[in-house]
């Protein structure tokens, strides 16, 4: 008789069952991250239940033996579990946050200074430090003695210190307790279309809160106990410092610190935008490179002298003993480095692929590669939402890829051909990742890698870890850091050294991907070839724009200012540029330039600032900078310093009017005569209005007050004011938005740009009564984020109800104040 098939089931699993527990589990990681808000109690222990019976299940499945049956379902059970766990541990932090009872109220606050303080500079330039900030015990400033207030309160903060003006900053260091008074805040951020999620990176920190010290309070602000002498931190600082007195140039200083200290955010603004422009960013910190390196070499040196002594190969083989000392060197460098998370994530890959050597399990490096992701999203699951993760474990990926069949290169030509290989590979295959999280492509990366990747891991990075033993080698590390600065910038003045890209639709992005795996994977060119036309949608998106005859908004989330794009079919329109934050920071750089870039626009037709307060024109220069603007239209007085840097300039006057694309545009205010009469800078705000084919109307009246909202209204009469959408006058202030003007213009929303309990209390709950009692919808900047609206749909969308995730803030008040130093925070990724 015939033998009986063996069923499917009973069959050996192959390499790719084996890899769906693994990517099963990074997939219930993932999908809880794109939720607006996390399962309610019950549902997480009932994912935890099923989770927990699969594994039951499967243990079943592989008694029978049914080692197929039981993969797929070791997969389902796994992806419940790592859903349940991190739901419960994301639900655990969330509880940690500043109540909102206690925003704004002065709080003393005693603690251990948890980072290297990073130096900062407030609104009128006067220095500071920003920290991290472990709290021992809080009570109410107003009553030191009464009730501790930590069980209410995050056990970890991000404080800012600023000197009083003509005050030196405080002397802080690491490690070191302190007692301040402190104005705290729950976390939020600025929240825009496409831009860095500063609330996510707090909550990805476990920073639940963040707060101003009060300088104004001397008396109660005081050092408790220096640090201790084993502490990491403090010896950390105490190096920084001597490495800065040794080295001349701050910035090549800061560059060294990045390397042996992981101190980033001592690199500076314009040396960060160079290292992006010339795709070797990679390189400037502790990253996982340098870790892996460190721990080479360290396993070399363990391995030599293990086997100099046949007691300690008798007792412990020396390839064991090499390997996991190389583990623990790559753990020291990165906990002296600051524990980043490039670091972390590295340290424990290192760690389980020595402890598959060791259980003796030969895997595949594709099974390796995803064991190591498990392990550190089991240790860390928020690590999924990084960029940073998944560029270092696609890239480790891709190499491992490519490599094909084992080549043994004994040449140098062998060596160099593998080397430009290797870079090619991780160029070309990274590239999608790139423009999917940065939307920028450095055209020049190859090049700059070719120099920077051995100079930096085996030079610059090396001297700069020996130079705390021979500091005499900073010198040395000092001019090679000069040498490969002036290779960089040599390479980004070329011309289209930088591609930028618009944000790609979904569909293109996951087709990016694809094609960028295609291009690189050993397989037969006719199939690598394919991912050429699956990359087109990517590297050539078509973003949407306004049909002929209408027009768009996107009043962007800038904190305390304004600043409105304006869009016609084949025009742009940029009304007000930002606040400035501190000197060298403003909204033109951090903001408005990376958002337009992502919308697809490369230059503006019109930049109109509706007169010279800093919260309107703080971002001008550095727009003006930024792309091609055709004209600059303003209220600007003649001598003012943007007109110098505009190419073509213009003062709005009542009567100016143009049609765009089937869109017209009419300027209400000021008049000409007006610019003889010294008014204050408010009464000269440029008003426009917009008015679709469709009849959709817009009015943007900067921050025009009381007197020329009434003279307004007697001269031009109420239809020449009437709009569906009006941008709040003076941000909400009282002195603005009188009832005569809104019965005017009768609009059906009103948007408040203003910043989070912005000190000004703008808008005040007087003047929301009045848009109340009318009917009006009024939004606000900090409860809305970036607010988007096209004439042809006739409604508007919140950019922060649209992107909701669980961790995101959803403030109940927003305009009570909260004072200084708050309005900037969360404009981008911290350097």
């Amino acid at each position: 008789m015939p033998q009986t098939s063996v069923s499917s089931l009973s069959r050996p699993p192959g390499p790719l069952l084996w890899s769906l527990p693994a990517l099963a589990w990074l997939a219930g990681l993932a999908l809880l991250q794109q939720l607006p808000a996390l399962p309610g109690p019950g549902a997480i222990a009932g994912f935890a239940l099923l989770g927990l019976a699969g594994l039951a299940v499967s243990l079943f499945f592989w008694r029978r033996p049914w080692p197929r049956a039981a993969m797929l379902c070791l997969a389902l059970s796994l992806g419940l579990l790592a859903f349940a766990q991190m739901a419960w541990r994301a639900e655990l932090r969330l509880r940690q946050a500043v109540p909102a009872a206690w925003e704004g109220r002065d709080v003393l606050l005693q603690g251990r200074v948890d980072s290297l303080p990073t130096a900062v500079q407030g609104m009128a330039g006067a220095p500071g430090w920003r920290f991290e900030f472990e709290l021992a015990s809080a009570r109410d400033a107003a009553q030191p003695q009464g009730q501790d207030l930590s069980p209410v309160l995050p056990h970890r903060l991000l404080l800012s210190w600023y000197a009083e003006p003509g005050e030196p900053a405080a002397a802080l260091r690491a490690g070191e307790r302190w007692q301040v008074v402190a104005r705290l805040k729950q976390p939020h951020g600025l929240m825009n279309p496409h831009a860095f999620d500063y609330e996510l990176w707090l909550f990805e920190q476990d920073l639940r809160g963040s707060g101003v010290v009060r300088s104004q309070r001397p008396a109660l602000l005081r050092c408790l106990q220096p640090a201790p002498w084993y502490s990491l931190d403090g010896a950390r600082q105490s190096l920084r410092e001597a490495l800065q007195r040794r080295v001349a140039d701050p910035a090549q200083a800061g560059i060294l610190a990045a390397l042996s200290l992981g101190d980033q955010a001592a690199i500076a603004r314009s040396d960060w935008a160079l290292f992006r422009d010339t795709g070797v960013a990679h390189l400037l910190s502790v990253s996982g490179l340098h870790v892996t390196m460190f721990a080479w070499a360290a396993q070399g040196l363990m391995g030599w002298l293990w086997r100099r002594s046949a007691r300690l190969c008798q007792a412990w083989p020396a390839p064991a003993a090499a390997r996991w000392g190389g583990v623990l060197a790559a753990l020291a460098y990165a906990l002296f480095s600051g524990w980043g998370v490039p670091a972390q994530r590295t340290v424990w890959m290192l760690a389980s692929l020595a402890a598959l050597r060791a259980l003796g399990l030969r895997w595949p490096w594709g099974l390796c590669l995803l064991a190591a992701a498990v392990l550190v999203t089991a240790i860390d699951p928020f690590a999924i939402s990084q960029a940073g993760f998944w560029l270092s474990f696609v890239a480790v990926g891709l190499l491992m890829a490519s490599a094909g069949e084992d080549k043994a290169a004994k040449g140098w030509r062998q060596h160099l051909l593998g080397g430009l290989g290797s870079q090619w590979v991780a160029t070309l295959g990274l590239a999608p990742l790139s423009l999917l999280f940065f939307q920028q492509l450095s055209l020049v990366g190859l090049l700059a890698n070719l120099l920077a990747i051995p100079l930096v891991s085996f030079v610059i990075a090396p001297l700069a870890l020996a130079g705390a033993l021979l500091p005499p080698l900073w010198m040395l590390a000092e001019a090679m850091v000069a040498l490969l600065m002036a290779y960089l910038r040599m390479l980004a003045a070329w011309p289209w050294a930088v591609w930028t890209l618009p944000v790609a639709p979904l569909w293109a992005q996951a087709l990016g991907l694809l094609a960028g795996v295609l291009l690189i994977l050993p397989v037969p060119w006719r199939l690598r070839l394919l991912g050429l036309p699956l990359a087109l949608p990517l590297l050539w998106p078509a973003p949407p724009q306004p049909a002929a005859g209408e027009f768009e908004i996107l009043a962007a989330d800038i904190g305390q200012g304004n600043a409105v794009f304006l869009r016609t079919a084949s025009h742009s329109l940029l009304y007000d540029s930002g606040p400035q934050y501190a000197p060298g920071i403003d909204a033109g750089q951090r903001v408005l330039l990376p958002l337009l870039r992502t919308l697809g626009v490369s230059q503006l037709d019109m930049l109109m600032l509706s007169h010279r307060d800093s919260d309107h024109v703080g971002g001008a220069a550095a727009i003006l900078a930024g792309m091609p603007v055709g004209r600059l239209l303003s209220s600007l007085e003649t001598g003012h310093p943007l007109h110098a840097q505009a190419t073509a300039t213009r003062r709005c006057e009542q009567g100016q009017r143009w049609v765009w694309d089937g869109v017209g545009f009419e300027v209400l205010h000021p008049r000409a005569e007006h610019y003889e009469q010294g008014l204050k800078s408010n009464a000269m705000s440029c008003v426009l209005r917009l008015r679709s084919q469709s009849g959709r109307t817009a009015l943007l009246v900067g921050d025009l007050e009381a007197a020329q909202e009434l003279e307004l209204l007697r001269e031009l009469g109420p239809a020449a004011l009437q709009s569906e959408w009006l941008l709040l006058p003076h941000h909400g202030s009282k002195t603005s938005s009188t009832p005569e003007f809104l019965a005017a213009v009768a609009p059906r929303w009103a948007l408040a740009q203003a910043g989070y309990r912005n000190r000004f209390g703008h808008p005040a709950p007087v003047v929301l009564a009045r848009y109340q009692a009318q009917g009006v919808e009024v939004l606000d900047s900090p409860g809305c984020g970036a607010w988007h609206w096209r004439s042809e749909a006739g409604e508007g969308l919140c950019w922060r109800q649209r992107e909701r995730r669980y961790w995101h803030a959803y403030p109940a008040s927003t305009s009570e104040p909260m004072g200084p130093g708050f309005e900037g925070e969360g404009i981008q990724r911290p350097d």
